[in-house]
Parts: structure tokens; sequence; C-alpha cells
């Protein structure tokens, strides 16, 4: 189960279709690593929410684009929760030239691969995690968020 809260009506008004590119993405990542039944909440709320959580729960008190909190192992399957940050990502989006919804897609995916237990701690790592990006984007009709000549690009 997928579920999506919307707290920030920033998200809304840029990106009307913003809760099915988020479930759509989500589920994309999900099927993709046969994690069928498994469950995620994605919230898509305000920097300041996203800095508060990371100073919290990261000991890094700045906004950033998104953050994926794994759950312990658990009866009803639930993976854990993502949060991303609406102007973060609009700013990022921007700066990179791409579409918002694109961006939204792509750092979904990463956050859920995340929960899956992906990391980007190293080169080798972070290579795996975004070929798998790739892919679930390509599948989504998203071009390649990490090819040269698209904007300034960083890990997520």
């Amino acid at each position: 189960m997928i579920d999506v809260e919307i707290e920030d009506e920033a998200w809304l008004a840029a990106l009307p279709e913003a809760e099915a590119l988020t479930r759509r993405a989500a589920q994309a990542v999900l099927d993709s690593e046969g994690a069928i039944g498994e469950g995620v909440t994605l919230l898509l709320t305000d920097d300041a929410a996203v800095e508060d959580l990371n100073g919290r729960f990261r000991d890094r008190p700045n906004p950033t684009n998104v953050l994926s909190f794994p759950a312990p192992p658990n009866p009803e399957r639930h993976l854990g929760d993502i949060a991303l940050a609406y102007g973060v990502c609009a700013r990022e989006a921007a700066e990179q030239g791409k579409p918002l919804a694109n961006h939204l897609q792509h750092l979904v995916a990463h956050g859920v691969l995340h929960l899956l237990g992906y990391d980007h701690m190293t080169d080798e790592e972070a290579e795996a995690m975004e070929g798998l990006e790739r892919v679930v984007l390509a599948g989504l009709g998203i071009p390649d968020p990490y090819l040269t000549g698209e904007g300034d690009h960083e890990r997520p």
C-alpha cells in the first residue's frame, strides 16, 4: 500500500497530479524490485518540515530534497516513510532545467530504493543505485536524470 499525504499545498499548485505521480513512481520501484505488497508512506511537505526532520533524525539542521526513514521489520510489511521538501525540489528542478514532475518522480524512486536497502555512500553503491533509478525512470518515460547537459546534478 502506498499512502501519500500532501501537507504543503504548493505541491498541488505546481503539480495538480502530484499524488498520482508520487504513487506511480513508488509503485514502479516496488514492482521492479519484486516488493509486492510492501507499504510506503510519502509526505509532500515544505522545506521547514524537512529541515526539522533532518535536524532531529540526522543531526543536519538544514532542508534537503528527500529523506527516507526505513521502518523496522513489521508484520504489516511497511517499508518506511519518505518526506520531500517542495522548495528544495522545485529549486533543483529549475536549476537543472527539468520538469518538476520528472524531478519529483526521480526523488520518490530514490527514496523508495533507500527504503529497500540501497545507498550511495561509495561510488560502487552510487552507480548501482543510479542504474536502478535510470531503469525505473525510463519505464515512466523520464529521461536519464544524470545525463551530461541536463543541468547541474548532484546525487540526491
